[in-house]
């Protein structure tokens, strides 16, 4: 008998990636298929499994990639061969997202089926940009309602004198288009002509735009906003004016790409886009296993035989524990091996094996390290284990060699270019450009050049250290920051000392 599947239909919340919730990110873990909508953020698909099959069904006005019965005999199609298919869906699958009528789909189709709500762009959106959907004194109900009416329907659903007697918030979603409609019904069913009116597009991102007025003359304000619009009447928008947060954070609108892994961008990410950045995430390398992985092993399983085991990057920490706990399972069999690690950043990955780092340069670059190993005390005939990446810098093993020191290197992974564009981030920095683009290696340099997209006018760029910047000036590119101190929290110093407001 064939085994049959199951479809997910998971809200993927309303722009903002933190606002996705952990039962959604952890289906996009786990699909064999993922369906995805326009309004989805596409860095969500970054959490994907490396195999899972990615299909676009983006539906924007007057451009649909799948019509919605295509959509359906898809997800029926995939589940009935055994999958477990996402339906991920922007915002809530029930919030006018049609997550319904697929549902009823695949009821009637007898294939199993989990609804995993998401936050709505109807109460997130107003959030972002300072306007509270009720508030006690003003108003203590909101509606919700839809621009975009079933073009079918004889009579409209919608029953405009009972929205304006209800006297409470009204969010009106996916209706960009029908504006100068949906403000004449209000009116002409008694709505105050000065009742305040905000329109806020691609609400809870770095784009967010928002735009304050009257009924009377909101037209007039917007004559060319573009969907995705949420609009919201009533008395709580003049609470903007107080309360509007996310829009006065200090990197707030800045288009800023991160060049860094996939696995390692987040850091990043999250703390650029915590400041208000619109962050993109173009990785130009992965990390690949070592050639010889024998060899690596053979290093690791007697590891406890060295005085030092010396890190240089966060990626060889992690290589380096992922085997060693494969071999051992108790990290005292490193025995009485000392740790040094070349920065704050590596420092930090050693800790998360709790485990202690014995030397560690004030400047994150292998000539500090090799001052510090001076400094701390003679290493002649000192057996060292370098855990680092292949066709690393050669600084560390040449000058702990001509200082008498006993040299192995562990070559614990490659930085191979990635090929992979998930997201459309690539599409995206063509199209729009950035403000500014940070590297933090000089791989990253490297294979962001031979990528060969076109250089925005304008932009700007941001080294996490001398090493990267080196291979920048080689490449022929400008620097426009470099960090001083040489890691994650350092680089976003940097960039807010470039481009904060």
């Amino acid at each position: 008998m064939a085994k049959i599947g199951k479809c997910i239909l998971a809200g993927a919340g309303p722009g903002d990636i933190g606002l996705v919730t952990l039962k959604t990110k952890e289906t996009v873990e786990q699909a064999d298929v993922i369906v995805y909508d326009y309004l989805s953020n596409p860095e969500i698909l970054s959490w994907s499994r490396p195999d899972a099959e990615i299909i676009y069904a983006g539906k924007k006005a007057g451009a649909h990639t799948l019509s919605q019965t295509e959509i359906n005999d898809l997800i029926l199609q995939r589940a009935k061969e055994g999958k477990l298919v996402v339906r991920l869906k922007g915002g809530d699958p029930f919030v006018f997202g049609r997550g319904a009528e697929e549902a009823e789909i695949l009821a009637q189709a007898g294939i199993p089926f989990e609804v995993v709500p998401g936050i709505t762009s109807a109460i997130a959106v107003p959030a972002y940009a300072g306007i509270p959907v009720t508030q006690r004194g003003v108003t203590s109900s909101f509606t919700v309602f839809t621009g975009h009416e079933d073009p079918s329907k004889e009579q409209p659903a919608i029953d405009y004198t009972a929205l304006v007697q209800s006297r409470g918030t009204l969010v009106m979603l996916m209706g960009a288009g029908r504006l100068s409609k949906v403000v004449g019904e209000l009116r002409s069913n008694g709505a105050s002509p000065s009742m305040p009116v905000a329109l806020v597009r691609w609400g809870t991102t770095g784009r967010q735009e928002t735009l304050v007025g009257q009924l009377q003359n909101i037209e007039e304000l917007t004559l060319d906003i573009e969907p995705p619009v949420v609009a919201v009447f009533g008395d709580v928008v003049t609470y903007r004016q107080r309360l509007k947060w996310f829009e006065d954070r200090p990197l707030f609108g800045r288009r800023i790409v991160v060049t860094r892994t996939r696995q390692q961008a987040g850091a990043l990410s999250a703390r650029l886009r915590s400041l208000g950045a619109d962050v993109t995430e173009l990785p130009t390398i992965k990390i690949a296993p070592p050639e010889n992985l024998m060899e690596f092993g053979e290093l690791v399983r007697d590891s406890f035989q060295y005085d030092w085991v010396v890190f240089t990057s966060p990626n060889g920490v992690t290589a380096f524990f992922d085997l060693f706990f494969k071999l051992y399972d108790d990290a005292r069999a490193l025995g009485n091996a000392r740790i040094a690690a070349i920065g704050p950043g590596t420092a930090k990955r050693v800790k998360d094996f709790h485990l202690a780092v014995d030397l560690q340069p004030e400047e994150a670059v292998a000539e500090r390290l090799v001052e510090a190993f001076q400094q701390h005390e003679s290493v002649e005939n000192l057996k060292f284990l370098l855990v680092r990446a292949a066709n690393a810098r050669d600084v560390l093993p040449k000058r702990l060699t001509q200082m008498g020191a006993i040299v192995d290197e562990a070559i614990a992974y490659r930085t191979v270019p990635e090929t992979d564009d998930i997201t459309g981030a690539k599409k995206r920095f063509i199209d729009e450009g950035a403000d500014l683009i940070t590297f933090t290696s000089s791989s990253t340099v490297e294979n962001f050049v031979a990528m060969k997209l076109p250089w925005p006018q304008g932009i700007k760029t941001a080294s996490i250290g001398p090493v990267t910047s080196a291979t920048m000036k080689q490449a022929g590119l400008n620097i426009d920051v470099e960090a001083t101190q040489h890691d994650i929290d350092g680089l976003v110093d940097a960039i807010l000392g470039l481009l904060g407001r």
